[in-house]
């Protein structure tokens, strides 16, 4: 990431076809088999994106991602691709700054869920539980405290909200209406898989990696593929292994900071998002290179 770079709320590229602007990542069509993902600065909190951008961010989600790309190929394939920035781009001026942010992936066809996995009892998982002592279908044992490691990791799929719209919390069986038997399967499995083999690694590096939130396709071969970001701070909660412990919100090198600073507002979480005080999103920015350096280096 470099520290000079200005950030980026949004890209334009007068050259590419805007197919999709989400929450983080602006999507613009290359060619029939191609993608230029995007990943800005912006940053969302309780699905509402906030009008201040934390500079460096979409660099450190991209190097992240493409770490975990590469660490997971035996366990699932992924979107990336061998067409570089340069050869989707042809404007320099245009090509500037999305370097280091920028990915061109393969099209495949999204699965309309998002694939959650949980190590650790906090965020809505925690309030679910509190409530009726499951998480998504669930059963949990009684006596559980906030940010508690779980007996075993569990896979707590949600829908897929549009921009503005809120994620809710679904059971399994809605993932089987949703995409068939077989594919629900695989897409838990794989899930668990990337999870368990992510968290073992973040472990020896000081990182709990408490939960976290995966995405999946489908491509032309009808192979499962994983795609947008993998085990980033905007799709995970990460704490430092030393500052853990339960029955309170953990410390972490995420968003979780801004949420943590939001709560303690006069806001109803709906658009618009409130503005960040320039503190905020100075140690928010530093909690991602952090997370991104003890990771990768």
């Amino acid at each position: 990431m470099s520290q000079g770079s200005a950030p980026l709320f949004e890209s334009h590229i007068s050259c590419l076809e805007l197919i999709h602007r989400g929450k983080v990542r602006d999507m613009y069509a290359v060619d029939d088999e191609h993608l230029l993902m995007v990943a800005t600065d912006r940053l969302s909190a309780f699905d509402v994106i906030l009008p201040d951008p934390i500079p460096g961010k979409g660099e450190v989600l991209t190097a992240l991602s493409v770490f975990w790309f590469k660490r997971m190929r035996n366990v699932v394939l992924n979107h990336t691709s061998r067409v570089s920035v340069d050869d989707a781009v042809s404007i320099p001026a245009e090509r500037e700054p999305l370097r280091g942010r920028s990915l061109v992936v393969r099209r495949v066809k999204p699965l309309p869920l998002e694939a959650i996995v949980r190590g650790y009892l906090i965020g809505s998982g925690w309030k679910d539980y509190q409530r009726t002592q499951t998480v998504s279908g669930i059963s949990l044992p009684a006596g559980l405290r906030q940010a508690d490691q779980l007996p075993e990791i569990i896979f707590t799929p949600s829908t897929k909200g549009e921009v503005g719209e809120h994620d809710e919390n679904v059971d399994f069986e809605w993932v089987v209406n949703k995409v068939g038997k077989d594919l629900a399967e695989q897409v838990r499995d794989i899930s668990l898989k990337i999870y368990e083999k992510g968290a073992k690694y973040a472990l020896k590096r000081g990182i709990i990696i408490a939960d976290t939130k995966f995405e999946f396709g489908v491509d032309h071969a009808g192979d499962l593929v994983l795609i947008d970001e993998v085990l980033t701070p905007d799709s995970s909660r990460f704490w430092p292994v030393d500052e853990y412990q339960p029955d309170m919100s953990p410390r972490s090198f995420d968003k979780q900071f801004v949420r943590d600073y939001l709560e303690t507002l006069d806001w109803d979480k709906e658009p618009p998002g409130p503005k960040l005080p320039a503190d905020i999103i100075e140690k928010t920015a530093a909690r991602y290179r952090e997370a991104r350096d003890r990771l990768i280096g």
